[in-house]
């Protein structure tokens, strides 16, 4: 609707500036035929001079008013083309590219990816969610929807539920349903700090999908934060005999 709304203003500020500068030049004209008139006559009544200096103001104001038209045409132009026309053409060419008788993805999400790149958050994932109805195979305008939470958003218990629901409602096969675990368990260790259920959700992997690369990827990031805990520990095993030492250290120096 704002946007709706900016567009006509912009596009009434711009119709009415060239009603200004069609005006001007038509007075300009009307007043130079009328200076013609008056020389030929001899100018009896000594109004030329007065003529040619309101031509002159005249001519002025339509110079600052061609500024102006030039800076709002642009604007308006420019707006159109880039949220518009660019990605229409941009689209044109995708087709063909990759005119092959698949789906393109750009097709179906056009618009919201659109919405998107306009900053129109809410109604992006609006349209995602549409593409999500009519695709419910394709996993795309889930991860686009958690993105736009996450990152714009910032709201990244509400890219938790999106995964989460993703999962849970959408019979995935093998590759897409093991992409959604490994999202869910980065969000809920990156961002929730919560590597227990993170830890889980990668077990469930190994156990769902055993022999797969799925699984081998879960088991590597388990060895790893595995590893990353094991020197936590030592380094916290390391602070607190330091400590130690040096509380025996001050107790010998006040008992000497």
């Amino acid at each position: 609707m704002t946007k709706t709304i900016f567009y006509v203003m912009l596009a009434l500020l711009t119709g009415t500036c060239w009603f200004w500068y069609g005006n001007t030049g038509a007075q300009i004209a009307e007043k130079s035929a009328l200076v013609e008139k008056i020389a030929e006559a001899g100018d009896p009544d000594g109004k030329q001079a007065a003529l040619e200096s309101e031509i002159v103001g005249l001519e002025g104001q339509q110079t600052f008013k061609g500024i102006l038209l030039t800076f709002l045409s642009a604007g308006l132009f420019g707006v159109l083309f880039a949220v518009h026309i660019l990605p229409a053409i941009a689209q044109f060419f995708t087709r063909s590219v990759y005119d092959s008788g698949e789906k393109v993805e750009q097709d179906v999400m056009h618009h919201a990816r659109s919405l998107l790149a306009q900053g129109e958050y809410d109604a992006a994932i609006v349209e995602f969610r549409n593409v999500i109805v009519a695709e419910p195979g394709n996993r795309m305008p889930w991860v686009e929807i958690a993105k736009i939470q996450r990152e714009h958003l910032r709201d990244p218990q509400a890219a938790i539920e999106t995964i989460r629901a993703a999962i849970e409602t959408v019979s995935w096969q093998v590759n897409d349903a093991a992409y959604f675990m490994f999202r869910l368990a980065e969000l809920y260790d990156e961002i929730n700090g919560d590597r227990a259920t993170a830890t889980a959700i990668l077990q469930q992997v190994i156990d769902l999908y055993p022999g797969t690369r799925h699984s081998a990827n879960a088991n590597h990031k388990l060895v790893e934060w595995s590893k990353m805990g094991e020197g936590v520990r030592a380094s916290v095993e390391r602070e607190d005999y330091r400590d130690q030492a040096n509380l025996a250290g001050n107790s010998g120096g006040g008992a000497a």
